[in-house]
């Protein structure tokens, strides 16, 4: 159809596809023209295991991380609602999973039983919240498997956590969750990352 053609003497007009959602590919070509490349020999320790590079980690999947810092509210706040972005890319090429900027007996008081049920990275000296150049805790970064930092959200701001998982989405070929949902909390900047 043409636009601004005529059917039965209603005017139509139709937009272009490119036209369709111009702010939505604004916003995902800013996440990907601030990718980061984080260096391959940052170390990432898995909770009750030993330390590997972060370039053993990405060999087959991405990493989808929501960063916590466990000596804050805001990160407690967003907990119930970062278990179900992160149980919505269960099963797809990303590796989901936490990061805590905290020691392994701290990380497993904060999230309890979760440690059985997701991977869980320990920051407590926070060289990777540093090396992913995170401001706000909690926040949720993406990086894919040739080391870029594809996307962060930083604080609690369901529109930047929805654009995240929109690239998670686009680069696993995987449906990404509904963000925000009914239960979520209300929006807010965050803890100070630095601690």
């Amino acid at each position: 159809m043409i636009a601004g053609s005529r059917v039965r003497g209603v005017a139509l007009t139709v937009q272009p596809p490119e036209r369709e959602f111009p702010d939505l590919r604004a916003r995902l070509a800013t996440l990907f023209a601030v990718t980061v490349k984080l260096p391959g020999d940052l170390m990432l320790h898995p909770l009750g295991g030993e330390a590997r590079e972060l370039e053993q980690w990405l060999t087959t999947f991405h990493l989808a991380s929501v960063v916590l810092d466990p000596y804050t509210n805001e990160s407690s706040w967003i907990l119930k609602s970062a278990v179900r972005v992160l149980e919505g890319f269960r099963g797809s090429d990303a590796r989901v999973n936490f990061l805590v900027t905290a020691d392994e007996a701290d990380a497993r008081r904060f999230l309890g039983p979760l440690c059985e049920q997701f991977l869980v990275f320990c920051d407590p000296s926070r060289s990777v919240v540093k090396a992913m150049g995170l401001e706000r805790l909690p926040a949720f970064a993406f990086v894919r498997v040739d080391g870029e930092l594809a996307g962060k959200a930083e604080g609690w701001d369901p529109a930047r956590w929805r654009e995240v998982a929109g690239v998670v989405a686009e680069t696993a070929y995987w449906s990404a969750p509904l963000i925000p949902t009914a239960g979520d909390p209300s929006p807010f900047a965050g803890s100070r990352a630095a601690g």
